[in-house]
């Protein structure tokens, strides 16, 4: 049976979420999608909301806003005061949680089937009157700034990550961190502040998707009443910047203190919905999942070199970049490591992948969308996710196929086009030397 017939096997065992039919959208008058998939096979429900904002939606003086909101969103509202979200929410048997990318900012609540009626009050209270009182935002900036400056001093990754994409992306707000820059997080306005909520959060920039024990009718009544009045605002701009083409290889070094260099690379490539999508989802995990995989195996287990070796692919709305970060384990130079990551890479270029490696990988993204799809809250994220990124829920279903029809030919062929070397921006970080 081919991996496809597997996946689609696998997804028939899901029942009713299987179907395409058992998903339900309705659009309120506001602009806000709502996305509602029942599933009884827990007295619970899920409910998450997807704002089409994150760091690609800010500009230089205002970096770090999305992160920020993301940590405002629970510090209370017009009808539930200061730091009552949380409390609320708990006292009723419910949860929730959030994260922010380059491109959303995402919210999940969890929640008993009784407490339905409460949790949409909730948002909407925090939806049409976050608090953005003056002490508040003072003491979020705090601890947004504390948050910034424990993750530079405790994350190699994340400082030389902010280098090496600052160095590769010239013109795309990519460019900057998910966290923002220190001076940014400083120095936000009020003005910036209230502008960037009015636009971003209104109901027309987000969508809803609720998984668990509901019925449909009662979804419908809860949104008509909580969520539609709040009103809708003008569409944001359009992120219309685009990258150019890298016109070769760009390389830098970044002292820090470190026990043994790490390095990063850095190949541009197209965006979560390109039709390259798939080969290069699956060449992510071939080179990197696990102790078999390319890397693994050479750097790690056979030569040494590297203590670690993994590689990342953000999913994106617009072209990005692929990540190889590597540690030395201190047995070899960083050049000896990058000339082994690149003899892996000429090879698959020239060779493509064994059918046992392909196989493989595609057994591995079964399991993941497996695992996703069993639990309510992984059925409203991959929904959402799906919305977002590639444009239609829907897409989810053929995602099978997708996978399955991938040769290793197309593996081939996405690893000769865009692991090239004038598409590549590399960085060492190396201890800084005594002067």
């Amino acid at each position: 049976m081919t991996t496809a017939a597997v996946l689609v096997a696998v997804l028939s065992l899901l029942s009713p979420q299987a179907d395409m039919d058992d998903i339900v959208t309705f659009t309120l008058d506001n602009g806000m999608k709502i996305i509602v998939h029942e599933d009884h096979s827990i007295p619970n429900a899920n409910m998450y909301f997807f704002y089409k904002v994150g760091s690609r939606n800010e500009y230089p003086g205002i970096t770090g806003l999305s992160h920020f909101f993301e940590h405002m969103m629970f510090n209370g509202a017009e009808k539930y005061g200061f730091k009552q979200f949380d409390r609320v929410m708990e006292a009723a048997g419910g949860s929730n949680n959030a994260y922010t990318t380059e491109n959303t900012t995402v919210y999940t609540d969890w929640f008993p089937k009784g407490s339905m009626e409460l949790i949409f009050d909730l948002e909407a209270d925090r939806i049409a009157n976050l608090a953005l009182r003056k002490d508040i935002v003072e003491s979020e900036r705090g601890v947004i700034h504390s948050e910034w400056t424990t993750g530079r001093n405790n994350s190699n990754w994340q400082v030389l990550g902010e280098q090496v994409t600052a160095a590769a992306m010239i013109a795309h707000p990519y460019s900057w961190s998910v966290v923002g820059w220190e001076s940014d997080i400083l120095n936000w306005k009020q003005e910036d502040l209230q502008k960037y909520f009015d636009t971003y959060y209104a109901p027309n920039n987000c969508v809803v998707v609720i998984s668990g024990d509901v019925e449909l009718e009662e979804v419908k009544r809860l949104t008509k009443q909580y969520f539609e009045p709040i009103p809708a605002n003008d569409p944001p701009r359009e992120i219309h910047t685009e990258e150019p083409p890298q016109m070769g290889e760009k390389r830098l070094e970044v002292e820090w203190e470190v026990f043994q260099p790490n390095i990063l690379i850095a190949f541009h490539v197209p965006e979560t919905g390109s039709p390259d999508y798939y080969a290069l989802d699956l060449l992510d995990t071939i080179l990197s999942d696990g102790r078999t995989s390319r890397f693994y195996k050479r750097l790690v287990d056979e030569k040494q070199l590297a203590i670690a070796a993994v590689t990342h692919v953000p999913m994106a709305f617009d072209p990005f970049l692929y990540y190889i970060y590597a540690i030395s384990s201190g047995k070899g130079s960083t050049d000896d490591i990058e000339a082994e990551i690149y003899d892996i890479l000429d090879d698959i270029k020239a060779n493509g992948v064994t059918d046992d490696e392909l196989q493989k990988a595609k057994n591995i993204k079964l399991m993941q969308f497996y695992h996703a799809m069993e639990t309510i809250n992984g059925k409203s994220n991959t929904i959402g996710t799906y919305e977002l990124f590639f444009g239609d829920y829907g897409k989810l279903f053929s995602a099978p196929e997708d996978y399955g029809k991938v040769t290793s030919d197309d593996i081939k062929r996405v690893a000769a086009k865009y692991f090239v070397k004038k598409n590549r921006t590399v960085g060492i970080m190396r201890r800084a030397e005594e002067e």
